[in-house]
């Protein structure tokens, strides 16, 4: 047999992986859709994939459990996409970080953060309100301790431009903040 016959052809998932990517982009989507308007206790793994067009082992192969669901929503309502870039090398930081002036770094971030707010709002509130329920309670006590990470950040970047008044603390930027 000739070697052409049994020679194998290199597989190419890059449509498929441009297939899972839309999909899952349109989980997150409808996710958010029904967790803003229904609540995370209303919203179900089976609502989301049939709201979805997709089945729900799908959603949970992406996404392991609810708790993961909303979380992931949360995610991608904070950066405005689903690129795996992580906050601190994102553009907004970058360009925040490199601006001279205090108060215009103060009022980008305050842009920022009134956007950020819009789109991440009803999410947070639909978890808040669900924090009996412990998959939602964890969830809530890692978005609240990721914020609390970004605002230190950002008062340890204010500190260190020395842009904080005499007297006032990294802790204390970060909790007006």
């Amino acid at each position: 047999m000739s070697e052409d016959v049994n020679r194998r052809r290199s597989y190419n998932s890059t449509r498929r992986q441009e297939q899972a990517r839309a999909t899952r982009r349109n989980v997150i989507a409808t996710a958010h859709r029904l967790f803003a308007a229904d609540g995370y206790a209303a919203t179900t793994v089976a609502s989301v994939a049939a709201a979805a067009g997709v089945s729900v082992e799908t959603v949970y192969k992406a996404f392991g459990n609810k708790p993961g669901l909303v979380k992931a929503v949360f995610d991608v309502a904070v950066v405005g996409d689903d690129e795996a870039v992580p906050m601190m090398q994102r553009e907004f930081v970058r360009r925040t970080s490199a601006e001279p002036d205090p108060r215009k770094k103060l009022e980008g971030y305050g842009d920022h953060v009134a956007e950020v707010g819009a789109r991440t709002g009803p999410v947070l509130l639909a978890v808040r309100a669900a924090a009996a329920d412990p998959g939602a309670a964890e969830v809530w006590a890692q978005l609240q301790g990721e914020r609390l990470t970004g605002m230190t950040a950002f008062a340890g970047h204010l500190h260190d431009g020395g842009f904080l008044r005499a007297g006032v603390s990294v802790d204390g930027a970060r909790d007006v903040l």
